[in-house]
């Protein structure tokens, strides 16, 4: 459990950054605590998605990643970002994402960040 809590922190810490940085990703609500709450509500929705859509693309484009020597990892970052863009769009969450390259940043940016922060905050195996 303190795992799936660590995760989510780094991914609303991560996604927090890519909408801080890049204006094409937005984040909109009344108050700071409704944004907060969105911003959490996404990060749940952008680990789900990373856990049972992201495995599955993986494999079936396995001979692109292998041909582009894993760039590929970019445009499957890119496109987890733009899923979860589009399921915040049909719950009402106030988080878009406006196109496909902007995706491709944001992707960069989310994984460097997540991977930092994962490697900073406590993973709870101790």
């Amino acid at each position: 459990m303190m795992n799936f809590l660590v995760k989510t922190i780094a991914n609303a810490g991560a996604l927090a950054v890519a909408i801080w940085l890049i204006q094409n990703i937005t984040l909109t609500g009344d108050s700071t605590g409704k944004k907060a709450l969105t911003l959490v509500l996404v990060a749940l929705l952008f680990g789900v998605v990373n856990f049972i859509v992201k495995p599955v693309v993986q494999l079936l484009t396995l001979p692109l990643f292998i041909l582009t020597l894993g760039l590929f990892t970019l445009v499957i970052n890119a496109l987890m970002l733009l899923l979860t863009s589009w399921l915040a769009d049909k719950l009402d969450l106030s988080f878009h994402v406006e196109g496909f390259w902007t995706a491709v940043l944001g992707g960069l940016i989310i994984s460097i960040v997540s991977w930092a922060l994962n490697v900073v905050l406590p993973d709870g195996k101790d």
